[in-house]
């Protein structure tokens, strides 16, 4: 002070109680204390925090922020951000220590012991379509193994009578036929009979229970029962062969191996066929020889009802979800769901699986003719 300089202020000192401040400095700091002082008797300083806080809303709820925000989103930042967390190690390994938590295993097991799944299950195999398509799939099983089977039997046919002829010095035959050979017919009884046989023994079954239970003593095997068991049997093979014979035109067995009568036939020569089938059977197969013999394949039978049995062409349309339809356009209906590629495709596919089928059968039946033709 005695030279004229500013006093100091001691360290730790307030400068507006030592008097250090001007006078200027000091007035503001006294107006501001009071003016806080004032605002917040008044209420002025929650008023104005109220009006920050309506604008800072309004700007958020404005049409140019929400087009801001759906840009932002939109952008290639959000889509970055998601593909880097999604690649990301550590969220990889959070999801799958939450997929193998308690509490997913609990989730599931509520999940499905619940009501509503049990209702969505039973729905779903309730529901026409389903049913319809598993009862596609087992019959387009059956078909396969039919028409795999049928094919095999039509190219042994022409084996066989081969050899047959060879055997009895008879000249081969010229041109081929679209008559069923014996292999494909013998198939196709043998098959019959397993349908007759099951279908009788149910029923012989179902009789023996009742006559049981209606104080029947349970033995058998007299001389009397036999022949009623056997004229029974007999009398239940004919009526199956002249139902097919007459509604169809194929039994269950013909159906199976690809192989059908040229037209359905009446009651009257339905019997007729029976009889000359009878007579070839009885005769120890001297009827069926014509089956290998004559030009139109004929047996007994099928000269004494006039008919020819001829391989069945006709085969059911694929199942739509099965072939290469799928990539023409769906509205073009009542088209071919092949086209010329597909065809050519599946020919040469075809005509593949049967030259191996033919050469497979030419070894088993005729390994004397294949090593020839080798």
């Amino acid at each position: 002070m005695e030279n004229g300089s500013t006093p100091r202020v001691e360290e730790g000192g307030d400068p507006t109680q030592n008097g250090s401040l001007p006078l200027s400095a000091r007035l503001l700091g006294v107006g501001v204390r009071g003016a806080r002082t004032v605002t917040k008797a008044t209420g002025i300083d929650r008023a104005v925090e109220v009006a920050a806080e309506e604008a800072i809303v309004a700007a958020v709820e404005s049409k140019a922020v929400e087009r801001a925000m759906a840009r932002v989103l939109e952008g290639p930042v959000v889509q970055d951000a998601v593909d880097g967390a999604l690649e990301s190690e550590r969220v990889k390994q959070a999801l799958l220590e939450a997929m193998d938590s308690e509490l997913v295993d609990e989730v599931w097991r509520r999940l499905l012991a619940s009501e509503e799944a049990q209702q969505l299950v039973e729905r779903i195999a309730e529901a026409p379509e389903v049913r319809a398509a598993i009862s596609a799939q087992g019959m387009g099983l059956v078909e396969d193994i039919g028409r795999t089977i049928g094919n095999l039997a039509r190219r042994l046919d022409d084996r066989f009578e081969r050899i047959v002829r060879r055997i009895f010095f008879r000249a081969p035959r010229p041109l081929p036929t679209n008559r069923a050979g014996a292999v494909s017919r013998g198939l196709a009884m043998l098959i019959d009979g397993v349908f007759v046989n099951l279908a009788f023994t149910a029923f012989v079954a179902l009789v023996t229970l009742l006559a049981n239970a209606f104080g029947g003593n349970g033995e058998g095997g007299s001389t009397i029962a036999i022949a009623v068991g056997s004229t029974a049997w007999l009398s239940f093979g004919a009526a199956f062969l002249l139902s097919f014979w007459g509604l169809a035109g194929q039994t269950p067995g013909m159906r199976f191996v690809g192989i059908r009568l040229g037209e359905r036939l009446s009651l009257r020569r339905s019997i007729k066929r029976l009889i000359g089938l009878g007579l070839s059977v009885v005769t120890f197969g001297i009827g069926f020889l014509g089956i290998v013999f004559r030009e139109g394949r004929q047996a007994w039978e099928d000269r004494l009802s006039g008919t020819d049995v001829v391989y069945d062409e006709r085969r059911p349309d694929p199942a739509p979800w099965s072939g290469p339809g799928l990539e023409r356009s769906a509205g073009a209906v009542g088209e071919n769901p092949l086209d010329d590629q597909g065809h050519g495709a599946a020919g040469d596919h075809q005509g593949d699986v049967d030259r191996e089928d033919d050469e497979g059968a030419e070894r088993v039946v005729d390994p004397a003719g294949a090593q020839g033709h080798a």
